[in-house]
């Protein structure tokens, strides 16, 4: 079965927590704080394997989560940092967060990487929290969550020919006799669902991959059919062969098949208006299909597209294939061997990155239930979840930075008096006004 579109959550680890610890060694009298940082949690990283062809593995696992930090230990040792998880994806794959939409990879070479999901800092040990003022601290951090995300997975399949046109024009058949593939053929419409692959040997020396695509129909650009699920492939495509029933078994005008198709690619992705293309005139076999070919020809004259590439063949006997074959490759030969659809890299290149203080407080909001008082910011939220306030120290650090940040003032001016009790995420504590 072919997989090509996989929605899985990724989550990196969680950081070590860092501790409180002091010397208490022989001989050492009074030993200082000796609480050791907790180690970074892993990352969750995407890499192209290319032996890999389809997602079926995220059919199966759809959670992936990096292990976590350790946790600091005493002596002022470091914990250590939790391992990376490696995910191996298939050359192809687009990666989309499913929240925003917004494209974070478009990841085609083997070996290429990208970090979805960062692991959390690990929590600071006691050891950075001594000041002149106090030479013994009992503060230390919890370590910090690593980010989770739902993640999209869409794989275009990364083949150097693909084979589009309207269901039962003779793609399959074509497919099967230049290559080992085996693809579903039948005698009704939609037998092909999923991309077929195969590698064409052109007999000099020379080969390549060639994909059989799903049955395109009108409106597929705008998904009716098989629609986005059919066109993602078309873009990676370097060549297209645009087969066409030409003794239009099917009751259908091949240079209406023509233009329909070709609408569609257009109205999908305007570049590929521009993809080198090759017309398969196929069926020739069948005697109505040299006037309709006669036909076709003058059509595209009066359209001033005699440039086209047209190659009558019949699939089934196999005459004229050998021929759009050295066409084929000809052309590959002559082109960048790498269709880059979006330049998703250079995206990153172009953002900017600024610098934020860890202890910045973003916009905040305060809130009163009866004598409740409930402030809301996210990153003051995220700063006490790290905090263990389980010491006079760590209390009184609190303590500090709420005043320092403005908040003890605002909540004052919303009319909080002593004894009136506050929230921060998951902390309460009473509003004591500092003198």
């Amino acid at each position: 079965m072919f997989i090509d579109k996989a929605k899985i959550f990724v989550k990196g680890g969680d950081g070590g927590d860092g501790i409180v610890a002091f010397r208490r060694e022989k001989y050492v009298p009074e030993g200082g704080p000796a609480g050791g940082d907790g180690g970074h949690g892993g990352n969750v990283i995407f890499r192209v394997d290319e032996g890999l062809r389809t997602l079926m593995d995220f059919r199966y696992q759809r959670h992936f989560k990096a292990d976590r930090g350790v946790k600091g230990r005493n002596k002022s040792m470091h914990g250590a940092n939790a391992d990376h998880m490696i995910v191996r994806v298939p050359p192809g794959t687009v990666v989309i967060d499913d929240d925003t939409q917004e494209v974070l990879a478009d990841l085609t070479r083997h070996g290429q990487e990208i970090v979805v999901a960062k692991g959390g800092r690990g929590g600071r040990g006691n050891t950075r929290f001594v000041t002149v003022a106090n030479t013994a601290p009992e503060i230390a951090e919890r370590g910090e969550e690593g980010q989770e995300r739902w993640i999209v997975l869409e794989l275009k399949v990364m083949a150097d020919v693909g084979l589009v046109g309207f269901p039962s024009v003779g793609k399959s058949t074509l497919l099967s006799v230049v290559s080992a593939a085996q693809p579903k053929i039948a005698a009704y419409p939609f037998t092909t669902l999923t991309p077929n692959l195969g590698v064409v040997d052109v007999g000099d020396g020379r080969s390549f991959v060639m994909a059989d695509l799903p049955g395109l129909i009108e409106g597929a650009h705008a998904g009716v059919g098989l629609g986005h699920e059919f066109l993602r492939h078309v873009e990676r495509t370097r060549v297209i062969i645009h087969v066409i029933d030409m003794a239009s078994t099917e009751g259908r005008v091949p240079f209406d098949d023509w233009q329909k198709i070709n609408e569609e690619l257009k109205l999908y992705n305007a570049k590929l208006e521009d993809r080198p293309q090759i017309v398969a005139a196929n069926k020739m076999d069948i005697p109505e299909a040299e006037d309709n070919l006669e036909d076709f020809r003058s059509k595209l004259a009066e359209i001033g597209r005699e440039d086209i590439l047209i190659y009558p063949i019949s699939a089934a006997s196999r005459k004229g294939v050998q021929e759009l074959l050295y066409k084929a490759v000809d052309i590959l030969d002559s082109i960048p061997e790498e269709v880059v659809v979006e330049d998703v890299e250079a995206q990153e290149e172009r953002k900017v990155y600024r610098y934020a203080d860890p202890d910045d407080i973003d916009d905040v909001t305060i809130r009163r239930e009866n004598d409740l008082f409930i402030v809301e910011s996210p990153s003051l939220e995220k700063m006490v979840k790290r905090m263990q306030l389980n010491s006079q120290d760590a209390l009184l650090r609190f303590g500090r930075i709420v005043r320092k940040r403005g908040i003890e003032r605002m909540l004052r001016e919303r009319g909080a008096e002593d004894g009136h009790l506050v929230r921060i995420g998951d902390f309460e504590f009473e509003f004591v006004e500092h003198e």
